[in-house]
């Protein structure tokens, strides 16, 4: 599936007080993975920034002075996130004030993003998971160990980049370790056992060194399966491998 985690910053709150978006972040998931690809855009919205939202995300009215306008890149937008599964924290905010300026478009192309998008509110994921708890971006990084350093201020690229981060540890991490390796014949089908197959070296090479992990490592290894498993409500994929195999 292709996933598209999704953030905004906008002038204030709400919508509904005439306030609009002033920066859109979108970064790419394939097959669980970060591809690279990313939509990024400040947009001038003809408006100032509350005093408030700009002590939140530090964008001056200035700087976006020069910044193309919602029209200029609507397009662009539409394209990046059509088909997608769209992953937002609280995502009643940002499809409002993005239906908000797609209504607003001098010829309104009627567009109702959530009809085009199926929509997944990491947020009330994390409520059900976590309830009675503090589920905000920073308190879920804090919790499932996503580094979010460098978020000082809010910022729409960066809060989706660290999202998905947070997105991939509540859902279980990767779901594919490739453990099988790749095959040279362009063949990727495997049958049989998994784990032999991960033991075959090509003609002419010799085995590695095998540097077996410490106590404290296995440790904490085992510790972040723990973790993965109860936030998945699953076995996490490495535990599945370490089963033994029946030949």
């Amino acid at each position: 599936m292709r996933s598209v985690v999704l953030d905004t910053e906008t002038t204030g709150m709400p919508v509904t007080d005439g306030h609009r978006i002033i920066e859109i972040g979108c970064v790419e998931l394939l097959g669980r993975r970060l591809t690279g690809r990313h939509f990024h855009v400040y947009l001038q919205p003809d408006r100032d920034s509350d005093e408030g939202a700009i002590a939140v995300h530090g964008i001056s009215n200035a700087f976006l002075a020069d910044k193309p306008r919602f029209p200029e890149v609507a397009e662009a937008f539409l394209e990046f996130i059509q088909d997608a599964q769209l992953i937002i924290h609280n995502a009643p905010f940002d499809i409002g004030f993005l239906n908000n300026e797609f209504a607003l478009l001098s010829q309104p192309q009627r567009v109702d993003v959530a009809a085009n998008c199926s929509v997944l509110d990491t947020l009330v994921m994390a409520r059900e998971r976590h309830p009675g708890q503090r589920n905000n971006l920073n308190a879920l990084c804090k919790r499932y160990g996503v580094d979010n350093s460098g978020r000082e201020l809010h910022g729409a690229l960066l809060d989706a980049e660290i999202l998905a981060d947070v997105y991939l540890a509540m859902t279980g991490g990767q779901t594919s370790l490739s453990l099988a390796g790749n095959a040279s014949d362009g063949d990727t089908s495997r049958s049989g056992n998994t784990l032999g197959d991960i033991r075959r070296l090509p003609a002419g090479r010799a085995p590695g060194r095998v540097i077996r992990a410490s106590a404290p490592e296995l440790a904490e290894h085992a510790a972040r399966l723990t973790l993965i498993e109860k936030a998945a409500g699953a076995p996490a994929l490495w535990t599945q491998l370490a089963q033994p195999v029946v030949v």
